[in-house]
């Protein structure tokens, strides 16, 4: 039982708890909370009267209870999901209870791994595009973290859109930075403006959200108006424009819009931060750059790689993850308790903020010997074997993991495999500064010096 003792509370200033502190550098602060005072903490922040009051859990033990064990008890009813939610719709990523599970049973059938490697020719083929873009890179230098941005979204636009690619990438790599930025400045504000007063942020936002939901809506309402009799031959939104459940319900067109921007944000963001920190470890990294580029070339030699690539291409998939460990996409995972909880020997009590943290638990020295170190043989099977399945978790975990997995490993792999038969990769930028945004989010470049195999010294 919960011994009653209060739940131990990170220093903060007079007024305003530790409010600058998360604003300036939350993962830092977090990771100090863990250092400080141990693996259940309570950070206030905010000014009185408008005080927040944060439970953190940063064990292995207690992100299995906030997200498996007793995620009933946790929703995803905190204020920055509600501004996700007001932003970029219904779908999956922010739906609860009913919606939530009509949503999961409509859109679980086209995630299966059989239709998930269908997917596998039109990475590849995004990932030539990049390579052939390369060619041309001045200096031979490439800053990994936005070239990694685009290649993921013009994947998963190609594989939500099919032919349709072009007309909408533009306008999301506009519009998407605009409207993230406005969710984060509100989601993690003590108080906001109403969304309909024409202030200028508020106007901005409107303005980029009108392009997005109207390029959406347009293709949106062209498949609806022309189903096909070939579902497996197409892309994901016509699936999801045909996809049926039990009653033979459907999605709504709104309901429709609302999955594809969800797929849109959590589809690219997530993979481009693990392939470019995957790409930038290898650059600080060159032994184990080496090893990983040797298995490529002995397993596809000079050609594509395919969906059944990734089971022949472990070491690949290790420093992934390994990457995915130091950097992960979600670097921190929000709830609110909707009752009282006993976690590491404490009451969590009902109606409390909570968060478990993927970036502080992977770095957990009790799970990881020197945390900080890059190391992808952490991941062989031996390894992972005597872990806790907590101590790794970039794709959340429990009823609510992340049903795109599958999707994000084998588009990573394939890129990366892809990437590192062309070319060798060297840091310039030996640190790159994160921040936690909607995803992890690079604060500088991820600059590296690329050079063509096997044609050493040549820019």
């Amino acid at each position: 039982m919960a011994d009653g003792v209060r739940v131990p509370g990170l220093e903060g200033v007079p007024l305003v708890g530790s409010l600058f502190d998360l604003k300036a550098d939350s993962l830092g602060t977090y990771e100090r909370a863990r250092e400080r005072h141990g693996d259940l903490v309570r950070i206030s922040a905010g000014p009185p009267g408008l005080r927040a009051e944060l439970y953190c859990v940063f064990s292995a033990e207690g992100a299995q209870r906030v997200l498996a064990s007793e995620a009933a008890n946790f929703r995803k009813d905190n204020a920055f999901y509600q501004e996700v939610r007001d932003s970029f719709g219904n779908g999956l990523l922010t739906s609860q209870d009913a919606d939530y599970m009509r949503q999961r049973r409509l859109v679980q059938p086209l995630f299966t791994r059989k239709r998930v490697d269908g997917y596998a020719g039109a990475v590849a083929a995004e990932t030539e595009g990049t390579l052939a873009a390369w060619a041309e890179a001045r200096d031979g230098i490439v800053d990994v973290s936005t070239e990694m941005m685009h290649l993921a979204l013009r994947a998963v636009t190609r594989i939500l859109f099919g032919a349709d690619v072009d007309a909408t990438v533009d306008v999301v790599d506009r519009c998407f930075p605009v409207i993230t930025e406005y969710v984060l400045r509100r989601g993690y504000s003590p108080a906001n403006l109403p969304r309909t007063w024409p202030t200028p942020g508020n106007r901005r936002a409107a303005a980029a959200l009108d392009e997005l939901y109207a390029v959406c809506d347009k293709i949106v309402a062209q498949r609806l108006g022309a189903p096909t009799e070939r579902a497996e031959d197409d892309d994901l939104l016509t699936l999801l424009a045909g996809a049926r459940d039990e009653d033979d319900a459907a999605f709504g067109p709104a309901e429709l819009r609302d999955q594809v921007l969800v797929f849109l944000l959590a589809g690219h963001e997530t993979t481009a931060t693990s392939l470019a920190f995957a790409l930038h470890l290898l650059g600080r990294h060159p032994e184990e750059q080496a090893r990983a580029r040797e298995e490529v070339r002995s397993v596809l030699g000079g050609r594509l790689p395919e969906a059944g690539d990734l089971e022949r291409l472990p070491y690949l998939t290790q420093v992934l993850k390994e990457a995915m460990r130091l950097y992960p996409a979600a670097p921190v995972i929000g709830r609110k308790a909707v009752a009282a909880t006993e976690i590491e020997g404490h009451t969590v009590p009902a109606g409390a903020d909570v968060i478990v943290s993927p970036w502080v638990t992977h770095r957990h020295p009790r799970y990881w010997n020197d945390p900080e170190r890059f190391d992808p043989d952490r991941f062989s099977p031996e390894a992972e074997a005597g872990r806790h399945r907590y101590a790794w978790f970039p794709f959340g975990g429990g009823p609510r993991a992340c049903i795109g997995q599958h999707f994000s490993m084998l588009e990573s792999v394939i890129a990366l495999a892809m990437l590192l038969r062309a070319y060798e990769f060297e840091a310039v930028d030996r640190e790159v500064p994160v921040s936690a945004g909607i995803t992890l989010r690079a604060e500088g470049p991820a600059r590296c010096r690329i050079r063509r195999v096997g044609v050493r010294g040549q820019r």
